[in-house]
């Protein structure tokens, strides 16, 4: 009985030794690198930034040219707007990330040259108010190909939906389907393109010291899928300072590009939107 007795206890002190190691372990890991062990991860913060909008929409009898916003109305530069990211880490080696930007930017000009979109050409003399929105939702599934307690390289597929409307308003012309016009002091003429695009990506993170983080990401995916052609870009590079284990300053920058041509009965021709600009943002993981 006693070699039993000596086998049980030698057990519950191993697991017992093993409990107090496995929680030291957790306790010593320094504030950065609690952003690569944490189950939690969420960055909330601000964009200074500059903005990328032109496009064409056809008419129900004509093909329009090319439109650049950014040069007719003048670039919504020094905009500030809010970008969230959370990370779920589901193990330690599955994630799910969720990302929300929302930019909305509103310019008006008197235009000096015609511009048609879709039915309407705004003449030139005439003042035109330009309202653009853009909002991105993102839903990514995430692997940890390497894991170490400084550093961590994940690839991910997921989802960006982009919710864009553009909405023209001011005198114009109006051409109806059969080549009629009519003149209309306050025409406003506003389209919306909902975008499901998938992407591909890598994300990699390194904890260079107790209490600094750097991190990059990037995605891309060019498809033809549902009346929809064109591809998607988004770059992003990171800094952050932990001030104390759970919650952390940073700074970053961020380019996004997407250019997609649409052939549906809500909206035909083309987009191209883009931002990028640097963020600060607050940190917290748990």
């Amino acid at each position: 009985m006693k070699p039993k007795v000596s086998i049980v206890s030698t057990a519950l002190f191993a697991a017992f030794a093993a409990s107090v190691c496995g929680s030291a372990f957790a306790q010593s890991a320094t504030p950065a690198q609690s952003l690569l062990e944490d189950k939690f991860v969420v960055n909330v913060g601000a964009f200074v930034m500059s903005s990328d909008l032109s496009g064409r929409l056809n008419g129900e009898a004509v093909t329009n040219p090319d439109v650049d916003f950014d040069k007719v109305f003048g670039r919504a530069s020094d905009a500030t707007r809010v970008r969230a990211d959370a990370l779920w880490r589901v193990t330690p080696n599955h994630h799910l990330r969720f990302m929300y930007f929302d930019n909305s930017t509103t310019r008006s000009r008197v235009l000096d040259q015609t511009l048609e979109w879709g039915d309407y050409s705004f003449q030139v003399g005439g003042k035109v108010e330009l309202q653009n929105k853009l909002r991105i939702f993102e839903l990514a599934y995430e692997y940890a190909l390497l894991r170490s307690p400084d550093y961590e390289v994940s690839a991910s597929l997921g989802v960006h939906y982009l919710d864009m409307s553009i909405r023209l308003s001011g005198a114009a012309n109006v051409t109806d389907s059969n080549g009629n016009v009519t003149s209309v002091s306050a025409a406003s003429s506003a389209k919306s393109v909902p975008a499901p695009l998938p992407v591909i990506g890598l994300r990699a993170g390194w904890a260079v010291s107790p209490q600094w983080y750097l991190d990059a990401q990037g995605q891309y995916f060019k498809a033809s899928v549902d009346g929809y052609n064109g591809y998607i870009s988004d770059l992003r590079v990171g800094a952050t300072w932990m001030y104390s284990q759970h919650f952390g300053v940073g700074i970053g920058y961020n380019r996004f590009v997407t250019n997609v041509d649409v052939s549906r009965a809500s909206f035909d021709g083309r987009l191209r939107v883009g931002y990028s600009g640097v963020q600060v943002y607050l940190t917290g993981a748990y």
